[in-house]
């Protein structure tokens, strides 16, 4: 990629600054997003300045990015424009990586940040290339380990990640942080931690939280309402529907909600996911970014696989014994309402489950990630 940054190179001076390139949409939903959004926030409390370079996708989230204090630089959104590249989700850029480049040598020109952070499946080491002269450090946070990077640091975040899986990837001396320690959850999932795994040694199954991701395309959330409708429900039971404000399916599920046989409440723009979380015995959700957060919190959950790249969670945490899965949406209809009933068969085996969730990761991630990049700008 031949890609002139001779706006970047004109200037060596840094700021202390970090931006992000990182996109939200229908298609990608919005953990990517969210995850860089934590980084900024405990960044910005240690005195970063932090900038957001966001493609204006359909489903994009640049005005909640601007509610939270920071600065956001949007790209247009082309749909028609080429996706070339062979990446696996080229399509998610909504330009070519070229196109991209261009855009964002112009606008960190003018940023001049100490650390770049690159989260989106789009980009690889062509893009990183043509910027190299426009930061200090780059920090790549991803976790397929399926393309080349040209970072100092890499973050992959998901519980069994080997750092050998990236070694073919990446330079030599690129620093891995890998594993669920370094999951970036805010603040308030560790502060909730000791509270909701105390209320677990005697609680029993009364509230059900069903978070299928912030968008859900698919419509998981109304597949498992039908699903759950047909099985044996404790009559005391709630169940909470957590979507998020662009979800296009939201409307309906309302209607599923009315018409379900146990108390169900559609909630949209939820502040105080660490305190449901706390507050619920059992959690169905995708495995997702909020993997993380349920395990440090030890909720148990029945786990929905949504995408081929979710595997690798599901499978790892399945192995600790700190979730049930299943493995695609036709399953749901058939294999909820099973693990649902084997789940409160014996009563001990949610408690056994909120253990092994709980030694996955304590929420404090975010801390340790904040303060290797600070380490690494004081040495540099």
């Amino acid at each position: 990629m031949d890609v002139q940054s001779s706006a970047c190179s004109r200037r060596m001076t840094y700021n202390r600054t970090v931006a992000f390139r990182v996109d939200a949409s229908l298609e990608m939903g919005i953990g990517h997003l969210m995850r860089c959004l934590t980084l900024a926030d405990a960044l910005q409390e240690s005195g970063y300045e932090c900038h957001f370079i966001c493609r204006e996708h359909p489903g994009h989230l640049i005005d909640y990015v601007r509610q939270q204090g920071h600065k956001v630089y949007p790209l247009a959104y082309a749909p028609l424009a080429p996706c070339v590249g062979g990446l696996a989700h080229t399509s998610w850029l909504g330009a070519t990586q070229e196109q991209d480049a261009m855009l964002c040598v112009e606008l960190l020109s003018g940023i001049q940040p100490q650390w770049l952070v690159v989260d989106h499946y789009a980009l690889d080491a062509r893009w990183e290339s043509a910027l190299e002269s426009c930061y200090q450090h780059l920090l790549v946070i991803d976790d397929l380990a399926d393309r080349s990077h040209l970072c100092d640091v890499l973050l992959d975040q998901t519980l069994g990640r080997a750092p050998l899986d990236y070694h073919k990837w990446i330079p030599e001396d690129c620093m891995l942080l890998c594993g669920a320690n370094y999951a970036l959850l805010r603040p308030e999932f560790a502060e909730a931690r000791q509270h909701s795994l105390q209320r677990r040694a005697s609680a029993p199954f009364h509230h059900l939280l069903v978070s299928m991701g912030g968008v859900d395309k698919d419509n998981a959330t109304g597949q498992i309402l039908t699903a759950l409708k047909c099985a044996q429900l404790p009559a005391d039971l709630a169940i909470t529907v957590v979507m998020g404000q662009t979800a296009p399916w939201i409307d309906m599920v309302r209607e599923q909600a009315a018409g379900m046989p146990v108390s169900t409440t559609v909630r949209s723009n939820v502040s105080n996911m660490a305190q449901l979380m706390a507050d619920s015995d059992l959690a169905i959700g995708a495995a997702g970014a909020t993997s993380w957060e349920r395990c440090c919190l030890g909720l148990p959950a029945i786990m929905v696989v949504l995408a081929d790249n979710q595997h690798l969670v599901a499978e790892s945490l399945e192995a600790v014994h700190a979730v049930k899965v299943i493995e695609c949406l036709q399953d749901i209809p058939w294999t909820l309402p099973a693990l649902l009933s084997g789940l409160l068969k014996p009563a001990d085996q949610l408690h056994a489950m909120s253990k092994a969730a709980a030694r996955v990761t304590d929420g404090t991630g975010t801390r340790l990630v904040a303060g290797f990049l600070e380490s690494i700008d004081g040495n540099t």
